[in-house]
């Protein structure tokens, strides 16, 4: 008995330990096992990435040394990080990666996503405290080069481990289930060197830790979760949170000088600089039920956004315009729903998604003068959804997305409505392209194929791409817990090198 209130101090004391020396957004840092060189833990604030020092003889055995950045967690919960080492090494099995650990004791049972300084990716465990760890004949191991994002999930008592390169998905390489790890358990970064007497180096960065909710859950009625406003260098990858907020956050559009960013939170339209700071609210008179589809004109002076009225079909949306230095909102289209999503490069014409035939699931296209004219029809849907569509910038082309092939993928056609033509052809439900200014690239959110093709909801694993205008194959360049509000309006930087959007997490407790 005397030896169980032990073990449980022992445990307890090394939970509260990771309240006292935070770095970035791990509330501790620590050396394991007391290694003979010791490690440390940074996080440059500016730049948001985090530099691990370690020395360690190993991690194996029954007993590990290693320097750790960890938070205490309860739950399921996802760990993502782009990670690499700095300079050549010493020994080509340093390690570097996510681990997951019952306590700081040396001989804890954890599970650890590691990458090795010779490109060796594997998922490493010691299923009870003081035993071995696996046989590596045991173990599923994969030798790649460029290995850069890994990631770590918990699911109940299930670890997953998945790897990509950088640009392609996420690909499973280990599963195993860790039945005796504790519900509350700590995660985080670590680096070893493999080498008493040897101190090696790695960064990390693009970190997020998330918590996901039940695929049962409904983003309009179950609970809004946490929201995190990033914007990104499209071209090397790097994510920087500007925001954080206990609510929901949505749809980010670039504002036109290029320092500050505009979005929506609960019915209300606000800006913010792109270095952070407090959000300011932007006068929309009395449109004060806001959803996420609202965009900026081309000349960078007018805002045109979808406001719901009460009483009407589909909820109301209705779109309007105003200056984008606020004002009165002025009506454009009467017939709801009509969900705004583009303007034609003129500032003459917006153009939108819209359901016409009461109680059909068809939505089309639709343009209409914004100084008066009638509505004009774009697309002819009988049953399908045609959605999100975009000008480019030189106003050739109209880029939207549509789920008439039976999965949802992006099309174009020419301003007048004709010459529809197909741009991706993958197993995503592909939504939302977003041209840059530049006219040479295009931004779109992906769905997994579990997701239905005409449904686009909050809170699931999603993955934003970028592609060459012209056509050819997206690649990645971000993985992220979103969905629904991620990314549903153009949000490109006027210099066509970064974008923003939004990623989501509840919360954790």
């Amino acid at each position: 008995m005397k030896l169980l209130l032990l073990a449980g101090l022992l445990i307890t004391v090394s939970f509260t330990m990771a309240q006292s020396t935070p770095v970035g957004d791990f509330k501790n840092h620590a050396d394991i096992g007391n290694p003979k060189i010791k490690g440390a833990s940074l996080y440059d604030n500016n730049e948001q990435v985090y530099t691990l020092k370690g020395g360690g003889y190993n991690i194996w055995f029954n007993r590990d040394e290693f320097q750790y950045a960890y938070n205490q967690l309860k739950g399921d919960f996802i760990l993502t990080a782009n990670m690499k080492f700095v300079g050549a090494g010493k020994d080509p099995h340093r390690k570097i990666g996510w681990m997951i650990r019952e306590s700081l004791q040396e001989d804890a049972a954890h599970i650890s996503a590691t990458l090795h300084g010779d490109g060796l990716t594997v998922l490493q465990w010691r299923g009870l405290r003081g035993a071995f760890m696996r046989d590596p004949q045991d173990e599923i191991f994969h030798l790649k080069k460029n290995v850069e994002i890994i990631q770590l999930e918990r699911i109940g008592n299930t670890i997953i481990m998945r790897t990509a390169n950088a640009g392609e998905p996420l690909q499973e390489v280990g599963k195993t289930e860790m039945r005796e790890m504790p519900g509350e358990v700590l995660a985080g970064l670590f680096i070893c060197s493999h080498n008493a007497d040897a101190q090696e180096e790695g960064i990390a960065w693009n970190v997020r830790i998330e918590k996901p909710v039940p695929d049962s859950h409904n983003g309009y009625t179950d609970g809004i979760l946490s929201s995190r406003l990033e914007i990104m260098n499209v071209f090397d990858g790097k994510r920087k949170i500007i925001h954080r907020d206990a609510g929901r956050l949505e749809a980010p559009n670039w504002m036109p000088d290029g320092k500050k960013i505009l979005f929506n939170q609960d019915g209300s339209i606000f800006t913010i600089p792109i270095e952070g700071g407090l959000p300011v609210k932007l006068n929309t008179g009395f449109a004060n039920r806001n959803n996420n589809d609202h965009v900026i004109s081309f000349d960078g002076k007018m805002l045109a956004i979808s406001h719901h009225r009460e009483g009407l079909p589909g909820g109301g949306s209705t779109v309007y315009v105003l200056p984008l230095s606020g004002g009165q909102p002025k009506l454009i289209t009467d017939s709801t729903p009509s969900y705004l999503h583009g303007w034609s490069p003129d500032g003459k014409e917006v153009i939108y998604t819209a359901q016409r035939i009461s109680n059909s699931p068809a939505y089309n296209l639709y343009k209409k003068p914004i100084n008066g004219g009638s509505e004009v029809q774009l697309t002819f849907n009988k049953k399908g959804l045609a959605d999100g569509p975009e000008y480019s910038p030189d106003g050739r082309y109209i880029y939207y997305n549509s789920d008439e092939t039976s999965t949802m993928q992006i099309w174009r056609m020419k301003k007048d409505g004709t010459g529809n033509e197909q741009v991706t052809f993958d197993e995503y439900h592909n939504w939302f392209p977003h041209i840059s200014p530049d006219g040479k690239w295009i931004i779109l959110l992906s769905f997994p194929p579990t997701i239905p093709s005409n449904d686009h909801p909050f809170y699931k694993r999603v993955l934003l791409r970028m592609m060459p205008a012209g056509g050819g194959a997206p690649r990645v360049i971000a993985y992220l817990y979103g969905g629904q509000g991620t990314i549903n309006t153009p949000s490109w930087s006027p210099d066509s090198k970064q974008i923003a959007f939004i990623s989501n997490s509840a919360p954790f407790k």
